[in-house]
């Protein structure tokens, strides 16, 4: 739904997202072109080693695919762009295995195979990059609510305890600071619409320490794949666009199947609260440190962004494709 601009910046902010999300779009859609013209030869099966190549995305990515899934004797390959359906309305028609028409999903791509024994559908996750370095990558926006239902229903028990110290965090309407003290603007430096992580309740705090360093993997995986209720084809792969090319036939994209890159990233760090200071916007004279969470490749915040202030924000961190350990 297209938002209406507060101001002249609003509109600038808004128009920015939007050449982003064209962009991602082209990138997709190119790459889903590119692989419906694939001409099906031997060269296609050799085994693939790493996870950077250079070369042209559509085969590097089909070779990943069939290595990783051990896929051969293929008789047709037939691609299918997705990644517009949930932004754009626009997208190709693509029934699941249930028959249904896909209306969302998390998969921008879906690659269809066919061998001499079965039909395979694979969904791939796409991210792009248009810098000339790599820049973090947003995964998730949701609301703490939502959240916190998504790793109920993937079975990673939140309680309310958790969930109302996760509204602080976002600073949801009855839970913010100011709602607690009409004259907290006297008293506090730091933004009186939110409370930082260091200021949850204890019980709150603990519990979220426990989920993201007990279940990082799963939660990994959770933002990765899940979005939309019903969704019948996942991701089970990542192409990641790792900077701007000009030549899509030079263009350096990082691979991963969903379970290699949550491994890796639970191999990479475990949950951690960093420090930081507030350096720009209107709380930029705020003296306190606060606590930045994150684990492994992800990190979150609070969205903060005018239409969107109490949204959960979750990114891969920048560049996290040149820092990969051995699993």
């Amino acid at each position: 739904m297209a938002q209406n601009a507060k101001n002249t910046i609003h509109a600038a902010q808004i128009e920015a997202g939007t050449s982003g999300r064209r962009k991602g779009h082209l990138f997709e859609k190119t790459l889903s072109d590119e692989l419906n013209n694939i001409e099906i030869s031997q060269h296609l099966l050799s085994t693939v080693e790493g996870h950077l190549f250079v070369g042209i995305p559509s085969l590097n990515l089909i070779r990943y695919v069939l290595s990783k899934k051990k896929i051969t004797n293929i008789r047709k390959i037939k691609s299918y762009w997705l990644g517009g359906l949930a932004t754009s309305g626009e997208g190709d028609k693509l029934f699941g295995n249930d028959k249904k028409e896909i209306g969302k999903s998390k998969s921008d791509v879906v690659i269809e195979i066919e061998t001499d024994k079965e039909r395979v559908l694979v969904g791939v996750s796409v991210k792009t990059c248009n810098k000339s370095k790599p820049t973090n990558d947003q995964i998730f926006f949701t609301t703490a609510s939502a959240f916190c239902r998504l790793l109920r229903e993937n079975g990673i028990p939140v309680s309310e305890m958790a969930e109302d110290g996760l509204k602080m965090f976002c600073g949801d309407a009855g839970w913010r600071p100011i709602d607690a003290d009409k004259n907290i603007f006297q008293k506090r430096k730091s933004d009186p619409e939110r409370w930082y992580f260091e200021e949850l309740p204890k019980n709150a705090k603990n519990e979220w320490n426990r989920i993201f360093t007990d279940s990082q993997k799963e939660v990994t995986k959770v933002l990765l794949q899940k979005a939309y209720t019903g969704d019948p084809l996942p991701p089970e792969f990542l192409l990641h666009q790792t900077v701007y090319c000009s030549d899509m036939n030079q263009c350096e994209v990082a691979i991963f199947s969903i379970e290699e890159i949550a491994e890796l990233s639970n191999k990479y760090a475990g949950f951690e609260t960093p420090q930081y200071f507030i350096k720009k916007g209107r709380f930029k004279g705020d003296p306190n440190p606060h606590l930045a969470p994150r684990f492994g490749y992800i990190q979150f915040q609070r969205g903060g962004q005018k239409q969107h202030p109490t949204q959960l924000q979750f990114n891969l961190q920048a560049g996290y494709f040149y820092k990969l350990p051995e699993i």
